[in-house]
């Protein structure tokens, strides 16, 4: 059954139009993910099918007695009022709604603990939550959900998924997640150009079936040129039209050569912009913050290595930020010390775009230009393509000359976020702090920023709760648990969860007044959780147990293992450069072979260089960690 029909739509705002003569068709169970770059209309489609905006030309047709609910991609609430009383208003608005216990179990479920908490003192990721709660406890027959995971953390959004995956109802929505996109969605929907592409499948099917469809329309553009050269010669030769069947020809050149060939999509192109780093990097010794009563952060060191990869990861609320503005200066912690070299210069991309001047880099006045935003930065940045002038660099991140002089206030949220991450990335940081740098982000911007840090010759900190990200871009991963503690896990989020996994589930036996625990769901990223202790009289136990498990300074395994052959590799690299000059001399008037001679002993030298790096790192640490234990 169609329960959904936008037939023809065109929407424009001023010169930008964003749906040209495109339909889209909802059926009876469908779950629908809309992906596309920032900024062609995603969120306008949602607010046109959930019928809060008009579209220019063409109709919408829904069901009779269907019922469409909306999670926008910013929830709007009154802050002077009170969870309860929020939740209460719409209850009483809704003729549907009336179940106050469903209300307070949705919103425990959805971890809306404090009915009493005014809205105004919830973070980014409580108030998405209370949206959620509030669009979920009523029935409805389509979801609309826009970026429905943003500012949610892990427990949050794996509980989302299963939720909307056993929904029986249809569901359109945009996200960046792309675990969450495929495992939710059976279509997706590509809105390209104003046009709209439909492919029955989720996300990993549609990347065969979009490469697909890219591959026909190139081949189709192949055959055209081909034809068209062919013609073109004709042309040449002076063919006279004389006959009608000369004519025919000659129009039908006039034809297929203006005819457009396929466009490519605008891809952002980042390049490598660095400053050289010293031997000191950034170095945590024994750092705690907390506020009130609350412990977010206790007793935490570690000491940043050149080109390290580390994510952190918790629930929302537990001190991730805090920490990331702790290690940007723009906090302090209450014991402990950070010491940042000095030549380290830190780029910071905040998880909020500031309303406040006061927020600096973070503040994006929408009566700014675009391009007077980026020069207040830099009018050129050195990359390893050269000296890139702001507008240039703008072009590279889909800002066409004519949308630079463009306010920002007209800008997309997700365009405004692309154009934040500009700005950061212009000031030619080595050490990059990304604070949930998945949010907004289309999934095609997302791809080349993670290609981008691939290639990146710094330090990379991020924070995210996309699932996929943190996979795709680290190789530690640091969590929040219990009493502000942070555990440190090898790999990507993958591997922590299983890991995690693992502790939570495994029995632990009687030890020091412990009674073992088995707490899955949301706490089941702590070894033991606090309320299990609590509940089995061993309070006093738990902490002790907790305390002596306080990280110290300390080699991975890997790093434990580089440790111990790294100099007997660095002995094996310098024999091979002796060996490979000695063979040069050899083959002195063999053009060939010196060529090649030569390209592997270039390698081979950045190979001894990168090393020595390492051992200088290694030994460095080795000296600490000694000192550590001597104390």
């Amino acid at each position: 059954m169609n329960l959904l029909s936008l037939e023809n739509i065109t929407k424009a705002y001023t010169e930008r139009v964003l749906l040209d003569k495109a339909s889209f068709f909802l059926q009876e169970g469908e779950k629908v993910g809309i992906i596309g770059i920032n900024g062609t209309g995603k969120s306008t489609l949602l607010k046109i099918a959930a019928g809060l905006e008009e579209p220019d030309e063409g109709s919408c047709t829904k069901a009779n007695h269907v019922v469409i609910r909306f999670l926008p991609q910013t929830p709007e609430f009154d802050d002077i009022c009170t969870v309860w009383e929020h939740v209460e208003k719409k209850m009483s608005e809704s003729t549907q709604w009336d179940m106050e216990g469903e209300a307070k179990s949705m919103l425990q479920t959805l971890g809306i603990v404090r009915l009493d908490q005014k809205i105004s003192e919830l973070s980014g990721g409580q108030r998405k939550r209370l949206a959620l709660a509030e669009i979920l406890m009523q029935p409805c027959d389509i979801l609309v959900l826009d970026e429905p995971t943003n500012h949610l953390d892990h427990a949050m959004a794996t509980w989302l998924e299963d939720y909307l995956k056993r929904w029986r109802g249809s569901l359109i929505m945009v996200t960046h997640d792309r675990y969450f996109l495929d495992s939710v969605s059976n279509r997706i929907v590509e809105i390209d150009k104003g046009k709209i592409y439909s492919y029955d499948t989720n996300y990993s099917g549609f990347l065969e079936l979009k490469a697909q469809r890219e591959e026909m329309e190139a081949a189709t553009e192949r055959k055209r040129q081909s034809i068209l050269r062919v013609e073109l010669e004709w042309v040449k030769r002076g063919a006279r039209a004389r006959s009608t069947k000369q004519k025919a020809r000659l129009e039908r050149y006039e034809e297929m050569k203006n005819q457009h060939g396929p466009q490519s999509d605008g891809q952002v192109s980042m390049s490598s912009i660095t400053t050289r780093m010293g031997n000191t990097t950034i170095e945590i010794d024994g750092i705690s913050k907390s506020y009130g009563n609350c412990t977010f952060i206790r007793d935490f060191s570690y000491i940043f290595l050149k080109n390290d990869r580390v994510g952190f990861v918790g629930t929302n609320g537990c001190g991730k930020t805090t920490l990331m503005k702790m290690l940007a200066g723009r906090e302090e912690p209450d014991s402990g010390t950070i010491k940042v070299g000095q030549t380290i210069k830190i780029g910071y991309y905040s998880q909020e775009i500031e309303s406040s001047k006061e927020a600096g880099i973070a503040y994006m006045d929408p009566n700014m230009r675009v391009i007077d935003y980026i020069r207040e930065t830099a009018e050129f940045v050195r990359t390893e393509d050269g000296l890139i002038s702001a507008s240039a660099m703008l072009e590279r991140f889909l800002f066409p000359p004519q949308a630079q002089y463009s306010l920002i206030g007209k800008l997309s949220g997700g365009e405004r976020r692309r154009l934040n991450l500009l700005r950061v990335l212009m000031e030619s940081p080595n050490v990059l702090i990304l604070d949930e740098p998945t949010n907004d982000l289309d999934i095609s911007t997302l791809t080349i920023l993670e290609d981008y840090l691939d290639h990146y010759q710094g330090i990379v900190i991020i924070v995210s709760h996309d699932r996929y990200f943190l996979d795709r871009t680290v190789n530690r991963i640091f969590a929040f648990e219990d009493g502000g503690v942070l555990k440190q896990y090898e790999g990507g989020y993958t591997d922590y969860a299983l890991k995690a996994g693992e502790a939570a589930q495994c029995n632990l036996s009687v030890q020091d007044g412990i009674v073992g625990s088995s707490n899955t769901g949301l706490k089941a990223n702590a070894d033991v959780s606090a309320d299990g202790a609590a509940e089995t009289g061993g309070r006093a136990a738990y902490d002790n147990y907790r305390a002596n498990r306080e990280r110290k300074l300390k080699f991975s395994y890997k790093e434990k293992m580089e440790y111990e052959t790294i100099e007997q590799d660095i002995l094996d690299l310098e024999e091979k450069l002796e060996s490979l000059d000695n063979e040069m001399a050899a083959n002195a008037t063999n053009s060939k072979r010196l060529s090649e001679l030569a390209a592997e002993r270039e390698q081979t030298e950045a190979d001894l260089e990168h090393k020595m790096e390492r051992w200088e790192y290694l030994e460095e640490l080795a000296e600490k960690i000694n000192a550590q234990n001597e104390n």
